[in-house]
């Protein structure tokens, strides 16, 4: 199975993509889809689609997996960002993908065993998961690989009870 995480955002949008074999997780490819602030946010968003596009096209992941959303203070910020999960979401579906969705909680708690975990712990232990030679950067696309690793660990245990996902 090949997972493409995503953790979205208007301006860097990180992505992880992982193949899940016989229970073991093995990075392929992480970065980040970058959109100039510049730009007007349609044309961002448009950039975003497109790339996680060409990520499904070139990778042909099984699911994908991305963020779910939380609303802090910025309720403009929260749109915003709501709208780039959903241009995510139609490019996935668009290809007929099964999508999932987890919180930032639940994916640090799957990678770190807390879910209230800093960005360097899930650094470092992605790295350690995915037997990586250095860090995964930017942090972006460490939280996607999270993501990622948390849809494999809720696999691998479904299907240890007997159940699909």
């Amino acid at each position: 199975m090949i997972i493409l995480g995503i953790d979205p955002g208007t301006q860097t949008t990180g992505y992880g993509i992982i193949r899940l074999n016989r229970g073991r997780s093995q990075a392929i490819d992480f970065g980040c889809i970058k959109s100039p602030s510049k730009l007007k946010i349609t044309d961002r968003y448009l950039i975003i689609f497109e790339g996680v596009e060409e990520l499904i096209a070139r990778y042909e992941p099984d699911v994908l997996v991305v963020e779910t959303q939380y609303v802090k203070v910025n309720v403009q910020s929260a749109i915003k960002l709501g709208m780039a999960r959903g241009v995510c979401l139609i490019a996935a579906k668009r290809r007929g993908l099964k999508v999932f969705e987890y919180s930032p909680s639940r994916a640090k708690r799957a990678v770190v065993g807390n879910g209230r975990a800093s960005k360097s712990q899930v650094q470092h232990m992605v790295q350690h998961l995915l037997e990586l030679d250095a860090l995964p950067e930017p942090e972006d696309a460490s939280d996607a690989l999270s993501l990622a690793l948390c849809h494999a660990h809720a696999h691998n245990f479904n299907s240890l009870c007997g159940v699909e996902i």
